[in-house]
């Protein structure tokens, strides 16, 4: 496959054009012009290029490429021998960040629910269809201890798990894989019972307990395994691609 038709598909799909982000979406450093193989993984690391080497891939398809919004421009140090390994194996990285995250069937968000059985209810920010976090409800309401040993069977981590003094039981939940815990308040404001994220902050401590909710760090890398994973398959059985996703293990 034409790299060009892969990534113009891609921004189609992923509608990147239209999702405001902090990084360039789509093609970051350009390498062979036909794709053949493909590895995903979450983030674009020596480590993962190495590998993508190693299985003598066309290109690597990450949700965390490079250039950051306010990073240092000069290509040196570790960015440059990064992208050095890119190029000098013509190797595509192809990033997607928010428009991974936000993907209705493909996304981050939607594969953690999937893999909570949690449906989707709509965005957290209500009226923003392309809302960064979103909410939910469960079949039936959950204990904090026993929703707790849901999300540590399923992303094979322990989660920090705060509960508010009552320890409430569980029916609606919002969520933001990644380092989402900001959008707490906005779930604290709907009366939402449980609020998921990757990390966590000093003050969401604070946050579950004055606006009685339960709180679940999961683990940044661990909340974002599955939409790469996920948009590597549907590109395998759509174009019949070589598609490996690699897990680079990260404990944060």
């Amino acid at each position: 496959m034409k790299t060009s038709a892969l990534i113009n598909y891609l921004d189609e799909l992923l509608q990147a054009s239209q999702i405001k982000d902090f990084c360039p979406n789509g093609l970051q450093v350009q390498g062979s012009e036909q794709i053949n193989k493909i590895v995903t993984g979450v983030t674009a690391s020596q480590a993962l290029i190495d590998q993508a080497i190693e299985a003598q891939a066309d290109a690597l398809l990450v949700h965390h490429g490079y250039f950051w919004k306010n990073e240092p421009a000069p290509l040196t140090g570790m960015k440059f021998e990064r992208i050095k390994k890119l190029i000098d194996n013509n190797i595509n990285l192809i990033a997607y960040h928010l428009p991974l995250d936000i993907h209705g069937e493909l996304g981050n968000n939607a594969q953690l629910a999937k893999l909570l059985n949690i449906e989707v209810t709509g965005p957290l920010e209500v009226g923003n269809p392309f809302s960064v976090a979103v909410q939910g409800e469960l079949p039936e309401a959950l204990s904090g201890e026993v929703f707790a040993q849901r999300i540590n069977q399923a992303l094979l981590r322990k989660a920090l798990h705060i509960s508010p003094p009552s320890n409430k039981t569980i029916k609606t939940v919002a969520w933001c894989t990644g380092g989402g815990q900001g959008y707490i308040d906005l779930a604290a404001q709907q009366g939402i019972d449980a609020f998921i994220s990757g990390e966590v902050s000093e003050q969401t401590t604070h946050i579950c307990h004055e606006m009685d909710m339960h709180f679940f760090a999961a683990g940044h890398h661990a909340t974002e395994r599955y939409g790469a994973k996920a948009l590597g398959e549907h590109l395998a059985e759509k174009f019949d691609l070589d598609v490996q996703f690699i897990d680079i293990n990260n404990p944060v």
